[in-house]
């Protein structure tokens, strides 16, 4: 509820700092990295402002460098997430009775906080325990989710703003934006340190209390965030931090009658288990639960003849290959017309040779492990049967080692038909598969682009030629729900570029706007009549 209207900071997207050799940010990211490999924490969960210690522990090793155990953790059970939900629902009045400048303060703190001295911390937690390097975590673990913070901050406070034009003479029309009524469980993935923040965070500065499941293989960071939080005033039991496994959890979350929504990111079959779970508990429940989540995606890159070789290379060896494609965003399919082609195979074939792999903390690494051996195992697996394909060839790459870290060489497959496995399933690593097309069939290619995969989340156009970005751009409309014109699939910005997509990839609720943070909220419309009727005859009567 609204209890008082005050300018909050205007937002500015944080600035991605370089690393560049001899700066200060490098030298700070540094210690930060050497300083958390020279000792093996214990990570406790966070259930009502308690942290809490099973003694039934797994081991965090970084995904580059295996045989390293940078901590442990504390693994729960149905008894930890039971007690997540009633610290929630405790905490519940006292939270959502909070005016919502007190809620903001707490998540623009945060913000600060991550912006400035932990922000080394942030970073260094993200390149050791999901094998990112400085830059990408910087533009992750910092600058996005600080974003997300801020921004959602500021929609926070347009949303309270907006009320009826019209009241009428006599009569006061006002909206009251309710917390949801019950909990809300936040599902999030390994890949993203931002998404992780983000969902249990802009949940609750809505005023709603939050059960927080990280996936095991980004627990080191989420460790890192709740300390954040927790440091910023965050009050007890607000966000509550479990780790117990997806069936254990949903077993307990999705049975019991406060379930009032989900912010889910991960796999596509994952979510539609969940919505059917939902749906078959539906009548278990208080009000009906609010599904939000974003899901996967078999990303494209569409170039036409009148691309230029260099611009379509870079964006695909960017866009594919930038943190070992482990983006829902990344480009795993690109579309290349054959007068094209030998240029741009030239160029990446030249630039793939430069590349640099191995662990994080060698800042001159482009190219690190992939998150863990069951991905390891699945993409090894997929280069195998290319190589193997005789209708299949691979243009760079190839190789993969795990004796050290979950290593896969950047591989560009070049097929001959467009709905090649790889063309159509999402692999979730750095495999890029290219169909080369008759320059004459761009029509064509833009009908299969828009029917080969499930998903929808994010595409590119790479063209000069105005009526092809059109034409495309249009016929495309529900392929994609971010789209890129001339660039690359990733990197989308809070504030700039609200992100999420359909079909597949998710209920398209757009993380970094204000149509997410209306999703966490329930409208309440009151009107006031000030000198009400006495007599129940209308003047027609008369």
């Amino acid at each position: 509820m609204l209890k008082g209207f005050f300018n909050v900071p205007n937002p500015q997207n944080e600035p991605v700092l370089n690393y560049g050799p001899r700066s200060v940010e490098r030298a700070a990211l540094q210690a930060a990295l050497d300083e958390a490999r020279a000792q093996q924490i214990d990570i406790p969960m966070y259930i009502g402002g308690k942290e809490v210690r099973t003694g039934k522990t797994a081991q965090i090793r970084p995904p580059h460098d295996h045989q390293h155990i940078l901590a442990t953790f504390h693994a729960g059970d149905k008894s930890h997430v039971a007690a997540a939900i009633d610290a929630a629902l405790a905490a519940k009045a006292d939270w959502e009775n909070l005016a919502w400048e007190q809620r903001a303060s707490i998540f623009l703190k945060a913000a600060d906080l991550l912006a400035g001295p932990y922000r080394a911390k942030a970073n260094a937690a993200t390149m050791l325990g999901q094998s990112k390097n400085a830059y990408q975590a910087e533009i992750d673990s910092a600058c996005e989710l600080i974003d997300f913070l801020r921004f959602n901050v500021h929609y926070m406070s347009q949303i309270y703003q907006q009320q009826p034009p019209i009241s009428g003479k006599g009569v006061w029309n006002r909206v009251e934006q309710r917390p949801l009524e019950g909990f809300v469980f936040a599902l999030t993935p390994f890949n993203f340190t931002a998404i992780a923040g983000n969902l249990p965070s802009s949940a609750a500065m809505m005023g709603n209390v939050v059960v927080w499941k990280p996936a095991n293989t980004q627990i080191y960071a989420a460790n890192v965030l709740m300390q954040v939080f927790r440091e910023a005033g965050l009050p007890d039991g607000v966000i509550n931090l479990v780790y117990v496994d997806g069936p254990t959890a949903g077993e307990v979350i999705f049975n019991h009658p406060d379930f009032a929504g989900i912010h889910f990111t991960g796999s596509t079959g994952v979510f539609q288990n969940i919505w059917k779970t939902i749906g078959n508990n539906i009548h278990k429940y208080k009000t009906y639960p609010r599904i939000v989540g974003e899901t996967g995606g078999k990303d494209f890159v569409l170039a036409h003849p009148s691309a230029d070789a260099d611009v379509v290379s870079v964006a695909l060896l960017r866009g594919a290959f930038e943190y070992q494609g482990q983006k829902c965003s990344a480009a795993s399919r690109a579309y290349v017309p054959a007068s094209l082609w030998p240029a741009v195979k030239q160029k990446m074939q030249h630039d793939m040779a430069t590349f640099k792999i191995g662990p994080v903390e060698d800042f001159e690494n482009f190219i690190n492990a992939v998150i863990d051996e069951k991905s390891f195992d699945k993409l090894a697996k997929y280069i195998d049967e290319a190589k193997a394909d005789k209708n299949v060839e691979i243009v760079a790459g190839g190789g993969y080692d795990k004796s050290k870290g979950w290593f896969i060489e950047p591989t560009v497959i070049k097929v001959n038909d467009p709905y090649y496995v790889t063309m159509c399933e999402e692999l979730f690593g750095p495999v890029l598969s290219i169909y080369v097309y008759d320059d004459k069939k761009f029509d064509e290619v833009l009908d299969i682009v828009d029917k080969t995969s499930i998903y929808a989340l994010t595409g590119a156009i790479i063209a000069q030629d105005r009526y092809a970005i059109a034409k495309a751009t249009h016929y495309l409309r529900n392929a994609a729900g971010n789209f890129y014109i001339n660039d690359k699939p990733t990197g989308a910005v809070v504030g700039q570029q609200p992100f999420g997509g359909a079909r597949g990839s998710g209920t398209n609720d757009k993380a970094g706007s204000m149509i997410n943070l209306l999703r966490w909220v329930s409208p309440r419309t009151i009107k006031e009549t000030f000198d009400p009727p006495k007599d129940y005859r209308y003047p027609f009567l008369g």
